[in-house]
């Protein structure tokens, strides 16, 4: 089939090189120019392991190709999915939708045969529908499932693990309001049934539902295990143990039971407030929504008091070494990183910093410019800190030598924001070391 992806990023660029593997003709549109010219280049303008091979892969062999012309890509698609941003709106919390309209009138313009119109891209509920008005507006010679569709097909990406998570699903989820797109989507998705992967085939606004529901309950996962961690710290339980005691019942399971500072990225942050915005809306509160966002957000800031009272209350002169700056590992995203927050209070309080990050340093720098110290390696930022700080738990800092720490350092002080090391043995190897949800243990001298 001949497939259309209307956006670039993350979602788009990574469906259209995946659509491209199964065998589909599909041609990346964006307007952005430089990209464009890099992916034409060979470039990949994001960081996602095995991304550049498939992208390269299928270039070569002619399924997938880039332009800046709609009108290159649409008119001869059998579906046109829609895979541009959809941020929060500032002031309100809703979602942008500009982008997704602006889209849709676009390729409205270039429709000829018929042809399968799809949000990618995550939208509220109702946003399917509103879709279809515009191309039928803009188009009063084509009808709605007869000329054309408009369906809902949400992604379940996660960064660093996202061609797996599109090439082996756990479900497909597809919200269609006629046969015939119903029909095109299990064409397009055809490679997947050798493997049985379910597909749920819904109404529009179910499927947009569900994938705002999905974000939102496992970010209230995260809440939920951290708030346990904070109590955990009161009465000296150990968190790690409280998730697995409970991760084992069938009904809870055990992922997204992690404690650490708090759930960034591009999706939870800002899908869980459009699901609280859209709930105001229709006059139907998510109340449990609504707190997991508020404690969140404190999360967040509370952590850079942690490194204050690890380091004896005062942070003034003090130098922070920082390992890990973007969200999670395997990708160089900083959007709503709990770095973004701890950072500027640290500085605030007197610190200096000095960071490394394996491979988000230079998106880094668009948000901290040079307020802060870009070191090339972890024992770099290491050299004569007075205290580290594990914010992204990266492979390479899971085996850092306390030999090294206590050379390296100006006192071996590590609080540790993702509990990748055992609080007993830093404590035998001499390491002043602060975790979350554990049991502080003195180190020995």
């Amino acid at each position: 089939m001949k497939v259309a992806m209307i956006g670039t990023g993350y979602v788009g660029l990574v469906s259209g090189a995946c659509f491209s593997d199964f065998g589909h003709e599909v041609i990346c549109v964006d307007k952005d120019e430089d990209k464009i010219a890099r992916l034409n280049q060979g470039e990949i303008p994001i960081y996602e392991p095995g991304l550049e091979d498939l992208v390269a892969e299928n270039v070569k062999a002619g399924r997938l190709s880039f332009t800046t012309n709609l009108t290159d890509a649409v008119p001869d698609a059998d579906a046109v999915f829609i895979a541009v941003g959809t941020p929060s709106r500032r002031g309100d919390g809703f979602a942008d939708l500009s982008y997704v309209f602006s889209a849709a009138e676009e390729i409205a313009a270039s429709l000829k045969d018929y042809t399968l119109v799809v949000t990618k891209s995550t939208v509220p509920v109702g946003t399917g529908a509103e879709v279809e008005e515009t191309i039928r507006l803009a188009r009063p010679d084509f009808k709605p499932g007869v000329d054309f569709s408009v369906a809902s097909n949400p992604e379940f990406l996660r960064e660093g693990a996202a061609i797996s998570d599109f090439k082996r699903p756990d479900r497909i989820v597809a919200g269609v309001e006629d046969e015939r797109a119903q029909t095109t989507l299990k064409e397009l998705y055809r490679p997947l049934f050798l493997n049985e992967t379910p597909i749920v085939f819904t109404n529009r606004a179910t499927s947009e539902l569900i994938k705002y529901a999905a974000n939102a309950f496992l970010a209230t996962k995260i809440t939920f295990i951290n708030e346990m961690a904070d109590l955990c710290e009161k009465v000296g339980a150990n968190v790690q143990e409280v998730a697995k005691g409970i991760g084992l019942d069938g009904r809870i399971g055990a992922k997204f039971l992690h404690a650490g500072p708090g759930y960034g990225g591009s999706c939870f942050p800002k899908d869980t407030l459009a699901l609280v915005r859209t709930a105001q809306q229709f006059d139907a509160p998510t109340k449990i929504v609504e707190a997991v966002v508020d404690i969140n957000d404190n999360r967040k800031k509370a952590m850079a008091g942690r490194v204050k009272q690890a380091v004896g209350g005062s942070l003034k002169g003090k130098k922070i070494a920082i390992l890990g700056l973007t969200f999670k590992p395997h990708t160089d995203d900083m959007r709503d990183s709990p770095s973004l927050d701890i950072i500027p209070m640290l500085l605030a309080d007197g610190a200096s910093i000095c960071a490394h990050d394996p491979v988000g340093m230079e998106e880094a720098r668009k948000h901290f410019t040079d307020s802060i110290t870009y070191c090339d390696s972890a024992h770099d930022a290491l050299k004569g800190a007075d205290c580290a700080v594990i914010i992204t738990e990266w492979d390479e800092y899971r085996a850092l030598s306390s030999d090294r720490l206590k050379n390296l350092m100006a006192k071996p002080v590590l609080v540790d924001l993702r509990n990748i090391y055992a609080p007993e043995l830093m404590a035998e190897d001499g390491i002043d070391y602060h975790s979350i949800g554990r049991p502080y243990i003195a180190p020995k001298a």
